[in-house]
């Protein structure tokens, strides 16, 4: 009986029929990519390498090697009996799903290292799954469709444009991290870029385009289908399951497995862009004001919009839709001024906060960030400290200095702006 070790390196062409040149020897052999664990190289890798130049008159088996890490517990301990920290894998594929489990396992797949896993972790990819569902949901309620051409981009609104520009960014970026076989930096890129831009963003904007309804409505209505349709068949060998229940709904066609991959069609709108990251800045920061004032995310105020001279005029019903804002009455009263982007929302909070708290606690964190701002700019005015410290070093404190300077006049606007 043959060793372990040694019988497993004559798989690649054993199995094939050899020592006779068969046919599926001469079509599937060698092969291209061997996915193993950094800690077999020697047992196996090395094995199925050395037998295959020796037999296969020197071809070796794979040209590419590309290792993997040692699943271990959340703390990075190497799962064992004697610990009680192994994990059966079909318990969390119960509770949260099997797409769950390999998408925590890919976001943790740095090549070589590695991949500590807890439960937690399992039930965040969880989550995203449903958020996948739900976003797919929406879309397919709303008419979402992905028949006929992109309409073209003169039709479209700036955030159909933006959505589109990051789409063929993001098809970009996941085909380099598949091409190289980074499946952490994979997840990661695809999780951001449907959470953080398609659901939390464009699909919360479409929804003002959809309650006018008309044109704009069944550009978005194409463009919604367009950006699933593309992100599913990207999300598919990472999140397999609910993908192909979606993508099949979505398209009406037989699987996502045989569909075509997404090629990066070359559409960029850096103007779209630049337009909708200053939005997402306005609504941004009145939403931090309206938080750190203790106001219910539902709760509508008031409020003036001094949107002139930006390119912020057309998106006023969608800024008013997501910060919950009412028109200003006859009766309006700015008691909060947000200047912000080059633009003002101007806010009635009478009755809502505590004025007197909130200028305390402003000047309290004016305080701070302009204490930050004086340390960062004595380092860097030190000219000993400067030759000796390491670049990253003056980096980071130049970092530090910016961010410090953009709190500082921030905080000093929010002052300006209270009452009293």
């Amino acid at each position: 009986m043959l060793d372990t070790w040694f019988s497993s390196g004559l798989w690649p062409f054993s199995t094939l029929g050899w020592p006779e040149r068969t046919e599926d020897l001469q079509k599937f052999y060698p092969t291209d990519v061997l996915l193993t664990g950094h800690d077999i190289i020697f047992f196996w890798v090395a094995r199925m390498m050395m037998f295959g130049l020796y037999a296969m008159d020197g071809t070796a088996p794979f040209h590419t090697i590309t290792l993997t890490g040692l699943v271990r517990d959340e703390h990075g301990t190497k799962m064992s009996k004697s610990f009680g920290n192994v994990v059966d894998p079909l318990d969390w594929m119960e509770a949260y799903g099997s797409d769950a489990l390999r998408f925590t396992l890919a976001s943790g797949a740095n090549p070589g290292t590695d991949v500590p896993i807890g439960e937690d972790w399992v039930k965040a990819s969880r989550n995203f799954a449903n958020k996948i569902w739900n976003a797919t949901r929406f879309a397919l309620m709303n008419g979402a469709t992905v028949d006929g051409p992109l309409p073209p981009p003169e039709e479209m609104t700036a955030e159909d444009r933006w959505i589109l520009s990051r789409l063929n960014r993001t098809v970009a970026e996941a085909d380099g991290y598949y091409d190289d076989y980074q499946f952490a930096k994979l997840s990661d890129a695809l999780r951001h870029f449907a959470w953080d831009e398609v659901f939390d963003w464009y699909v919360e904007l479409t929804k003002t385009t959809f309650l006018k309804g008309g044109r704009s409505a069944e550009v978005s209505r194409r463009v919604l289908g367009e950006v699933l349709d593309v992100l599913l068949r990207l999300l598919h060998p990472v999140v397999p399951f609910v993908t192909q229940a979606l993508w099949t709904t979505l398209t009406g066609r037989e699987s996502v497995v045989v569909a075509d991959w997404p090629a990066d069609s070359g559409f960029r709108d850096e103007a779209a862009e630049r337009e909708i990251a200053t939005l997402q800045e306005v609504i941004t920061e009145v939403r931090r004001f309206r938080a750190d004032q203790g106001l219910q995310p539902g709760q509508r105020v008031p409020a003036r919009l001094h949107l002139d001279g930006t390119t912020l005029a057309a998106h006023e019903d969608a800024i008013r839709s997501l910060l919950r804002l009412q028109p200003a009455g006859e009766e309006f009263s700015a008691t909060a001024s947000l200047p912000v982007a080059g633009a003002t929302v101007a806010l009635d909070l009478s009755g809502a906060i505590d004025f007197a708290a909130e200028r305390k606690q402003l000047t309290k964190d004016l305080g701070l960030a302009e204490k930050e701002l004086k340390q960062a700019e004595a380092k860097l005015g030190n000219e000993g400290f400067l030759a000796k410290a390491p670049d990253h070093v003056v980096e980071k404190i130049r970092t530090r200095k910016a961010t410090a300077e953009a709190d500082v006049a921030r905080l000093r606007a929010q002052l300006e702006g209270l009452p009293g």
